[in-house]
């Protein structure tokens, strides 16, 4: 059963700094850990990270001389653990801090804790086809798309939708290996358009392969 939240995750081995405390002192913490950012805390209230490209910048400097390259990023320690992966790739990182409601920094979670973690759903563990569709935004129903699926005897592992607009919406499934031209075709009756697909498609080749015949028989 994979972990859902925060808590679940949550390290401690790694501290936020002072305001006045040195440069080096940090850069040689974030250097020993690997780590993309320090934290930062003043009178125990956490201010944010900075990346260690400018650590390395101003090794002589005090943290303070700093806090213009701030970055305003955290996580509450009550959150589910999905809330952490836009923070990740927004920021660039590989480590979010943690903070409870009066914003004092408890620790934090790690990218490969989490996303490790992440490759066990289905999702991502499941042998299977991976397949895009687009409908109108106002159409969009989650429910509709997973009984497609499923009305074909083929497994529904999960998604997740990489576009959305005013106008259309794209959801990006995994499913089972199997009967995939039927939920191609199923998509399409109900108005869906197949943006990418990823498998192996055998009534596709099997049309390419009566055209490449037909080619040869206008050769002749």
């Amino acid at each position: 059963l994979c972990k859902m939240l925060i808590t679940d995750y949550l390290s401690k081995d790694y501290s936020a700094f002072n305001t006045n405390d040195a440069v080096d002192m940090a850069l040689a913490t974030v250097q020993e850990f690997g780590f993309t950012h320090i934290f930062v805390k003043k009178n125990d209230t956490f201010l944010g990270g900075i990346c260690k490209e400018f650590l390395e910048e101003n090794p002589d400097k005090k943290i303070e001389s700093l806090l213009i390259h701030l970055e305003r990023f955290a996580i509450l320690e009550n959150n589910p653990i999905l809330d952490s992966v836009k923070l990740f790739y927004t920021f660039n990182t590989n480590l979010v801090p943690v903070i409870d409601k009066n914003e004092k920094y408890l620790g934090y979670i790690a990218y490969d804790d989490v996303f490790g973690e992440l490759s066990k759903y289905p999702l991502f563990s499941e042998n299977g086809a991976i397949l895009t569709v687009e409908t109108s935004a106002k159409n969009y129903s989650m429910t509709e798309i997973a009984k497609i699926v499923e009305s074909n005897n083929v497994r529904f592992y999960g998604s997740f939708i990489n576009l959305v607009n005013e106008d259309v919406i794209q959801v990006t499934m995994k499913i089972s290996a199997g009967n995939l031209s039927s939920v191609d075709e199923t998509f399409e009756r109900y108005g869906y358009n197949i943006i990418h697909k990823f498998y192996h498609d055998e009534k596709e080749d099997l049309i390419k392969d009566r055209y490449q015949h037909f080619q040869k028989y206008l050769e002749f």
